[in-house]
Formats: structure tokens, C-alpha cells, sequence
């Protein structure tokens, strides 16, 4: 039999819940432990609990950690710097860990080594070129 591994994220939004419904309970306003869960997946944004657990379980770029994608026509590796929300996007921040030049003119060039941008929740940039292509493009995201 395969052990019950809780998901870190998962777990500290049952604990969240579990601390609601003590709160709840000694105020006089009981509520059952799922409807303790259902307030808790609200609260995160959520549209339920069974959607924030699944969010929840979904692996997501953390701080420190490395990440690859496509930035302006180019392949990259780097490392994530920052990440924030920002409404239903991400804020992120990448060191690259090659410069990248982000000019497409022969004549004139312009190494960038660090990217910041906001994403969307499958990690692709609000910013598009011209001809419509995504500026970023995060691989592994979906929040």
C-alpha cells in the first residue's frame, strides 16, 4: 500500500479551515468541516475546494528554483528571483542563466540577462510582439 503524502499547499489550507471552524464554533456560528473548506478555497480564489486542491497539488516555479522557457524567440534556463500575484497573474522574475539578445536586428544588439513579467496562469506573458507571439513563455506553469 501506498503511504498518504499530503501536498505542503494542500495541507495548510485544510489546517486554515480546521483553525476557521474552531473560530466559527467559539463564536457560536458551528459549521461543518467542509463548509470550513469550501470558505477557505474562497478566500484563496477558488471557485471551490476540490478546484484549490487541485491548484494546490499542481507543481508551481518557486523562488530559488530553476525554470526554462521561450523569451522573445529564445530558449532559455534560468533561475526564479521573485514571483508574486497580482490579482489572478503572476508577477515573476528570472535570472538567465545565458544572456539573450531581444533585438531582432542584424545591426544593433541588446544581451538581456534577467526578465521580469506578468504571467498568466498557464505562463505566458500578457506582452506579445507585433505579430502576436508571446514575449514569455514559462514552461511548467499551471496555477
Amino acid at each position: 500500500m501506498r503511504p498518504n503524502i499530503q501536498n505542503p499547499h494542500t495541507q495548510r489550507y485544510k489546517d486554515q479551515a480546521k483553525a476557521l471552524r474552531r473560530e466559527l464554533t467559539a463564536t457560536g456560528h458551528p459549521i461543518t468541516h467542509s463548509a470550513a473548506l469550501e470558505l477557505v478555497a474562497k478566500q484563496n480564489g477558488a471557485r471551490d475546494w476540490n478546484t484549490l486542491s487541485a491548484q494546490a497539488a499542481t507543481p508551481t516555479p518557486v523562488v530559488g528554483g530553476p525554470v526554462t522557457g521561450r523569451y522573445m524567440g529564445h530558449t532559455f534556463t534560468g533561475i526564479v528571483k521573485s514571483l508574486s500575484q497580482v490579482g489572478t497573474a503572476h508577477r515573476i522574475a528570472i535570472q538567465l542563466d545565458e544572456p539573450i539578445d531581444v533585438v531582432a536586428f542584424d545591426s544593433f544588439s541588446a544581451m538581456r540577462s534577467r526578465i521580469t513579467a506578468t504571467i498568466n496562469a498557464q505562463g505566458i506573458s500578457h506582452s506579445h510582439t507585433s505579430d502576436g507571439v508571446p514575449h514569455l513563455v514559462v514552461h511548467g506553469v499551471d496555477w
